[in-house]
C-alpha cells in the first residue's frame, strides 16, 4: 500500500503563471511586425492604456462601475429568479408539466435578438444591459436546479418521509443540498454570461460602459484599447468567480475537501 501524492497548489500555480508569461512574451514577439500589430495590437501598448485608465486619469472608474452595476444587478436577480422557478417547478408535477414547453422554448431563442426591444421598453439606460443579461443567468440557474430537484433520489426521499420529515423538513434537508451543487456549477457560468450580456447591451446602445469604450476604440481602429477592455472585463469577471467560489466553499462545508479525496493505492 503507498499513498498517493498529488501536485501541490504551489506547483499549479507556477505551471499558471508560466504559461500567462510565455502567451505574453509570444505577443509580444509577434506585435513586432507592424503589420500584425495592427490586428493584435501591443502588449506594452495595452498595459499603457490600462495603466492610463486606473492610474494616470481614473476615467474607467466611472464606465466601469456601469458595466459592474449592469453585471451584478443580472446576476442577482437572475440567479434568484432562476432558483425560485426551479424550485417550484421541480417540486410542482403540475407547474412542470404546464410551463416546462414554455420555458424551453425561450431558452432556445437567441437573446441578442431580445436587446432592441428591451431598449424600447427600457430606454438606452442600465435596465436594458440588465433585462438582456437577465435573461441569460436565468435559464442556466433555472435548469440546473430544476435538474438539481429532479435528480434527488426516490429512496433517500421515502426513508426521509418513514422517518417523519415533512414537506418543509425535505426541502431543508434533501432538496435544497441535492440543488446546491448544480447551483454553484450554474453560478461559475452565470458570472461571465453576466458580463456577455451587459457587454453586448452597451453595444447596441449606450453612452458609458467599457462596452462602450470598446465600441469607440473599435470604430477609431485602436485595437490596444480593444484589448485592454477585454484584459479589464476578463479580470472583473475573474474576480467575481472568486468570490462566487467564497460563498461555495462556506455553503457547502459538508462536502469532503480535495485533500481528504486522496486515495491509499
Amino acid at each position: 500500500m503507498r499513498k498517493l501524492i498529488l501536485p501541490s497548489n504551489k506547483n499549479y500555480r507556477i505551471w499558471q503563471i508560466g504559461i500567462l508569461v510565455v502567451l505574453f512574451v509570444i505577443w509580444h514577439l509577434v506585435s513586432r511586425d507592424h503589420q500584425l500589430a495592427f490586428f493584435f495590437g501591443e502588449p506594452i501598448g495595452v498595459f499603457q492604456v490600462i495603466w492610463k485608465w486606473f492610474i494616470t486619469d481614473g476615467n474607467i472608474y466611472k464606465h466601469l462601475g456601469v458595466t459592474l452595476s449592469e453585471t451584478i444587478l443580472a446576476f442577482v436577480i437572475g440567479t434568484v429568479a432562476g432558483m425560485f422557478m426551479g424550485l417550484w417547478m421541480g417540486l410542482s408535477r403540475t407547474a412542470s408539466l404546464i410551463f416546462d414547453p414554455y420555458l424551453t422554448a425561450l431558452n432556445s431563442m437567441p437573446r441578442v435578438i431580445l436587446a432592441p426591444i428591451f431598449a424600447m421598453w427600457f430606454g438606452l439606460g442600465i435596465w436594458s444591459k440588465v433585462a438582456l443579461a437577465f435573461t441569460l443567468v436565468f435559464f442556466i440557474v433555472f435548469f440546473n436546479v430544476y435538474q438539481g430537484i429532479k435528480e434527488v433520489s426516490p429512496t433517500l426521499l421515502d426513508n426521509a418521509r418513514m422517518l417523519g420529515a415533512n414537506r418543509k423538513q425535505l426541502l431543508r434537508y434533501v432538496y435544497l443540498p441535492s440543488a446546491t451543487s448544480w447551483v454553484f456549477s450554474s453560478l461559475h457560468a452565470s458570472v461571465g454570461l453576466a458580463f456577455v450580456g451587459a457587454v453586448v447591451g452597451e453595444y447596441l446602445g449606450s453612452a458609458s460602459g467599457v462596452g462602450y469604450l470598446i465600441l469607440q476604440a473599435e470604430g477609431s481602429f485602436d485595437v490596444n484599447t480593444v484589448y485592454a477592455g477585454i484584459i479589464t472585463l476578463t479580470v472583473c469577471a475573474l474576480l467575481l468567480d472568486a468570490l462566487v467560489g467564497v460563498f461555495e466553499r462556506y455553503f457547502q462545508t459538508w462536502k469532503p475537501s480535495r485533500k481528504s479525496n486522496s486515495q491509499q493505492v
